[in-house]
């Protein structure tokens, strides 16, 4: 048995429609599912409803623990700013009334300016604090600057905000070449969600893609050490499994899941 509980991101099973996705977490076991709003609001424009989709989580037993993302936020300007500023407040909106305590907030792909996204995101923690939801900050490990768990780290701190927390992720932290020790840096606050995956050897780390995550227990990353990190900090909270692979998106959706919790259970609770 496992101090953690186990959730599974939408994009495991990206072709399958929300409501499916749903059904097939809970079918399987898992007690959460990372929501995207991209799938969100495909079902909105399908004539769904936000209703619906909390009427599926419920019936599954489900929890929320992240939805996914916000973007553009960080160190754009002007009507580039205001524009992205309201996106990002509608899908904080879609967040805190599908329940989930925090929204992923991405990083930007280039140069990035550190003391102006960490003043924005202080100012997304505030907005967040009268919608509903936390927003975290994200790094990624191919994106030319944020890259790293002390990247984010730096970002969090700069915003002063209570709030301000982190994604872990293995591919990430490989890819970014940061250090998982890094992790002992942090506290359990600001850890959002870690997600759960395993990472290769080859192609080599500079030049590997989302596509490139492996299942848990199939490469060589260092998934005991990242455990009892987290375990040191005192996060007992969601492990997500987060793959980006198209063959697995060709299958039946239902065994990837079933598949993806037995291989994390394996790891987690060996």
């Amino acid at each position: 048995m496992s101090e953690f509980q186990y959730s599974l991101n939408a994009s495991t099973i990206k072709p399958t429609p929300i409501l499916e996705k749903i059904r097939i977490a809970g079918a399987v076991g898992f007690s959460g599912i990372e929501l995207w709003h991209d799938d969100i609001d495909t079902f909105l424009n399908q004539g769904g409803t936000l209703v619906d989709i909390k009427k599926a989580l419920t019936d599954q037993g489900l929890s929320v623990p992240t939805t996914i993302y916000l973007g553009d936020w960080f160190d754009t300007t002007g009507q580039a700013y205001e524009k992205a500023l309201d996106e990002c407040k509608r899908r904080m909106h879609q967040s805190a009334e599908l329940g989930a305590p925090h929204v992923i907030a991405g990083p930007p792909g280039g140069p990035a300016d550190y003391k102006l996204g960490a003043q924005h995101y202080r100012d997304l923690l505030e907005l967040g604090t009268q919608i509903g939801v936390k927003p975290a900050m994200e790094f990624l490990g191919f994106v030319q600057q944020l890259n790293s768990i002390d990247d984010a780290l730096e970002v969090m701190n700069g915003s002063q905000h209570p709030d301000a927390s982190t994604v872990l992720d293995p591919f990430h932290i490989q890819r970014g070449g940061g250090d998982v020790e890094s992790i002992s840096k942090l506290n359990n606050r600001q850890i959002a969600v870690a997600h759960f995956m395993d990472t290769v050897d080859h192609p080599a780390r500079e030049q590997q893609e989302d596509r490139d995550r492996v299942m848990p227990g199939d490469g060589i990353f260092d998934l005991a050490r990242y455990l009892q990190l987290l375990r040191q900090v005192g996060y007992k909270r969601f492990l997500s499994l987060e793959l980006f692979r198209e063959d697995l998106w060709a299958q039946d959706p239902q065994a990837v899941a079933e598949e993806g919790l037995d291989k994390m259970r394996a790891v987690v609770e060996a």
